[in-house]
């Protein structure tokens, strides 16, 4: 495909997938309160967005915003978190994090990608998520389900996967103002449609838009 074909294409991916979900909502269940967002977003890494939901419960509870994590014990935060795996690293991370935006950012989060990658633990993936989510600005959330299927779609070698390379790549493609409620629907869609082994392609929305399944039927007809 030409990249006039694949915009073209990834129109109507996202229009399609606007009506199979229309509600763009993050998994992540953190109130509308973007340190919540930045901690969780740390915490999902290697783990699944329903675990981290649970351990925030009490992660919050204890240390209900960035001023609390800052000043809080690091043995305490490691204890809390230690479910969602790599527990030392993140908790540091979340410290660290912590009391740089209450000492540097006056307790609010940059609204840059450049200031978000100078907090510890935070990278595109998580700075895209607060740029969209909580900033509104156009963003492109490359997660493992949007790394897989935007392969099998054909905007990119199946083979690449390589977050930054697909973000870039896939901004491109994606209008603007679309890429982050679409990155949502993708998570979605990857969790109950397009999984990563057995998906289910037989009454997949997209079916007649993935070049994935229209090789399959090349091969076949030859």
């Amino acid at each position: 495909m030409t990249e006039k074909q694949k915009k073209e294409r990834m129109a109507q991916i996202v229009a399609r997938l606007k009506t199979v979900y229309p509600e763009a909502v993050c998994a992540l269940e953190y109130g509308g309160d973007p340190w919540k967002l930045l901690v969780m977003g740390r915490l999902s890494a290697q783990c699944t967005d329903a675990r981290v939901n649970i351990v925030c419960r009490d992660l919050f509870a204890k240390f209900p915003d960035a001023k609390a994590m800052a000043e809080g014990e690091l043995s305490e935060i490691e204890e809390i978190v230690k479910p969602c795996g790599l527990y030392r690293m993140k908790a540091e991370n979340l410290k660290e994090a912590s009391r740089m935006l209450t000492e540097t950012y006056g307790g609010e989060l940059p609204d840059t990608m450049e200031g978000l990658l100078t907090l510890p633990g935070v990278g595109r993936k998580i700075a895209n998520l607060l740029l969209g989510d909580v900033f509104g600005k156009p963003a492109v959330v490359c997660d493992t389900h949007c790394i897989r299927i935007c392969g099998r779609l054909g905007m990119y070698p199946e083979t690449l996967k390589d977050p930054v390379k697909t973000e870039q790549k896939l901004r491109k493609l994606i209008a603007p103002e679309e890429g982050s409620d679409f990155c949502h629907r993708i998570v979605n869609f990857g969790r109950e449609v397009c999984t990563a082994r057995n998906p289910a392609c037989d009454g997949c929305p997209l079916f007649d838009l993935c070049e994935h399944n229209m090789k399959t039927v090349r091969r076949t007809e030859k």
